[in-house]
């Protein structure tokens, strides 16, 4: 009786890893054409703004007005740093919103002190229902600078009482703690200038950790030492760079990273503005607005912009990642809970038949069957169901795939954009490349789990988020 239950747990086993197999081809399938996408995606990018001259629009009194909406919770660390660089950016019709979300802290006193704030009359359109407003204050030196002092409520309202007050045609969604370019508006705003069907775009983000900032600019780029801040280095170009830029020619993009992210206005108050209720609120609101484009009419392209820049730190401990990453699935799941009806309905034509399937069976479940085929290929070596040698070529083959596209990653970067100049940070992000599968991956599937678990359960807790601030020489 044993051997015919060991032998029904053999065959148990072989089946499972049968379909962890073709769930590997099929991904790495698809990832081969999002690499060709991306390729062919820089090409045109790089020869479309060659000839470019962005300073005329500089001086252009028709340049629409950008109002930059910067929620800011406990942020006394990064917010003065941050907010110079806002206020410096190349840009002439420009307004900045900082709106504090009931901060504990010293966010509001630090920028009483260093911006020269004078308290006003808090006057408003509530177009959107949100906490109260505390106070609002205007800098007497920095006339397009407005803070606004605010019950806590969460991220979306604050941004969504930054949307009462913004005066802008067009909207810039950011985290108080990230840095913008100098010249990030103007590559940003390209898409709107050449179109009439986009509602919004989005800019690549970079990790600061160990480059060096100087009033609020990042003066020289450098990769991290620290294991986890180097490895993220990696992940955040190949998100960009691959993935986003990829889906950018297919019509796919559904994600702008909350840290930086442009939208019409109007588009956004007339879709309910941000949600409250959701750890995802920036995805959230994309796919929203996608969908609204479908279903009303309207303007629906969501572009993403390879060459304008921001600046963000991102953890160095497990413990605060393993909260990011936890949280980052979550609000995966419950955004793609929430549009359900989307997927395969060619209602909504490529974004129902292609990219919502693929972020609902790649992204959302990739941890699932991950973790189940090494659990299924542990079992299977232990009663000797499945072969060591085909154990130890399948996770070759699975980790020299992943590092290839890493690697072309990181060529496509330094033959574009060339931000790491020197033989040590090409060096280094080559390294963190081939140790990202080394138990890195291996974390990140459990804080996956563990988010796709807290969906189950009803969790929408934030976790916080510690700060190291932005430094002369930021070391790590």
């Amino acid at each position: 009786m044993s051997g015919v239950l060991q032998t029904g747990v053999s065959q148990i086993l072989l089946k499972g890893q049968f379909v962890v197999l073709l769930y590997f081809l099929a991904v790495n399938g698809w990832y081969l054409i999002l690499l060709l996408s991306s390729l062919l995606e820089l090409r045109r990018h790089m020869l479309l703004i060659a000839d470019e001259s962005r300073h005329l629009l500089l001086s252009s009194t028709l340049s629409p007005t950008i109002s930059i909406l910067a929620p800011a919770y406990n942020e006394e660390a990064t917010i003065d740093a941050s907010l110079r660089a806002l206020l410096a950016l190349q840009y002439p019709n420009l307004e900045v919103i900082v709106v504090s979300d009931g901060s504990k802290d010293r966010t509001v006193q630090v920028l009483v002190e260093r911006f020269d704030l004078v308290p006003v009359k808090t006057i408003y359109e509530q177009r959107i229902k949100t906490k109260p407003v505390r106070s609002l204050y205007r800098s007497s030196t920095y006339p397009s600078l407005v803070v606004v002092d605010k019950d806590n409520g969460g991220k979306a309202d604050a941004l969504n009482v930054g949307l009462s007050f913004a005066r802008g045609e067009l909207v810039c969604a950011m985290d108080a703690d990230t840095l913008i370019e100098a010249d990030g508006l103007q590559r940003m705003i390209r898409p709107f200038l050449y179109g009439t069907d986009v509602v919004a775009t989005g800019g690549t983000i970079r990790v600061v950790n160990g480059s060096e900032v100087k009033f609020g600019r990042v003066v020289k780029t450098s990769v991290p030492t620290n294991l986890l801040a180097g490895v993220q280095v990696v992940e955040y170009l190949r998100a960009f760079l691959f993935g986003r830029l990829g889906w950018n020619r297919l019509g796919g993009n559904i994600i702008i990273s909350g840290a930086f992210g442009l939208f019409q206005r109007d588009a956004v108050v007339n879709a309910g503005g941000y949600l409250h209720d959701t750890v995802g609120e920036d995805m959230e609101l994309v796919l929203r607005l996608k969908r609204l484009s479908y279903e009303r009419g309207g303007p629906g392209t969501i572009a993403f912009v390879p060459d304008p820049v921001a600046w963000t730190e991102v953890p160095e401990s497990a413990k605060v990642l393993g909260r990011q990453r936890d949280r980052w699935h979550r609000g995966l799941a419950d955004v793609l809970w929430r549009h359900r009806r989307m997927l395969f309905n060619p209602r909504y034509g490529v974004t129902g038949l292609f990219v919502f399937p693929y972020y609902a069976f790649v992204e959302l479940l990739a941890p699932v069957i991950e973790a189940a085929g090494l659990i299924a290929l542990a079992l299977g070596l232990a009663t000797g169901a499945v072969d060591w040698t085909f154990a130890g070529l399948f996770y070759l083959t699975a980790y020299g795939l992943g590092t290839a596209l890493t690697a072309f990653t990181l060529i496509l970067e330094d033959l574009s954009f060339h931000r790491y100049e020197t033989f040590r940070d090409r060096t280094l992000l080559f390294w963190w490349a081939l140790v990202e599968n080394l138990g890195y991956r291996q974390m990140t599937v459990y804080w996956r789990l563990r988010g796709l678990w807290k969906f189950l359960r009803g969790k929408k807790d934030w976790g916080s988020m510690e700060r190291k601030g932005f430094h002369p020489l930021t070391v790590s």
